[in-house]
């Protein structure tokens, strides 16, 4: 498990940019503070046409069956974070986890809102861990759903068992919602149409910055 602090990171979901000026809506996104660039993955085509244009780190969550078949691709197409669902991948994590590792990415774990909490516990505590879990907040897959409380028991349960993890929420995020993310644990934020919706989107990444940083100095750090 990590031992260094956790750090607020705040990283602005590509699926609610304008595909069309993809390379200039994350040029956009880093200059107003983001920390990450997080991507909605079925294929590796946009990561690679994206990695031309920006150093950033690419945050990739996976919402396919077959995991494992898509970590060459997008090594070799520049993505930095590798984060596949916990429900496909029960019998071949560490398979997919070596792998990740082996192409310089970083692994991470999702799990969607009906599944316990509980099935994350072997990826985390196994000889080859992935680094984060991301709680998803809304079902996956589409932008502009409303945040699901209830899930905020999972990331408190996260943080108090594991409190040097990094903890990735997705789903509903901004400035109604942050608080309670951060509250439970949660530091790090995807964020799609709060950001992306908002006339000043360096303002809203700074709001949720500030939040989760005032929540993680007395407790994580």
């Amino acid at each position: 498990m990590p031992t260094t602090a956790v750090e607020a990171k705040i990283a602005p979901s590509m699926l609610s940019s304008d595909f069309a000026n993809l390379a200039s809506e994350a040029e956009r996104m880093i200059s107003f503070g983001a920390d990450w660039l997080h991507m909605d993955i079925m294929d590796g085509y946009v990561i690679a046409s994206l990695r031309k244009h920006t150093k950033a780190y690419l945050d990739c969550h996976l919402m396919v069956t077959n995991p494992l078949d898509y970590v060459d691709q997008l090594g070799k197409a520049g993505a930095s974070g590798f984060t596949f669902h916990v429900e496909v991948s029960k019998d071949n994590w560490q398979e997919i986890v070596k792998e990740i590792k082996s192409k310089g990415m970083r692994p991470g774990v999702a799990l969607k809102p009906g599944t316990p909490i509980e099935d994350v516990y072997p990826l985390l505590e196994g000889e080859n861990p992935v680094e984060m879990v991301l709680v998803m907040t809304v079902e996956p897959g589409f932008g502009g759903q409303k945040f699901i409380p209830d899930m905020m028991n999972k990331v408190r349960t996260l943080r108090e068992k594991y409190p040097k993890l990094d903890i990735e929420v997705d789903g509903g995020l901004g400035p109604s919602t942050i608080d309670e993310a951060a509250a439970a644990g949660a530091n790090c934020i995807v964020a799609g149409s709060s950001v992306f919706g908002d006339p000043e989107p360096g303002r809203v990444i700074s709001l949720l910055r500030t939040s989760v940083s005032k929540c993680l100095k007395p407790n994580f750090i």
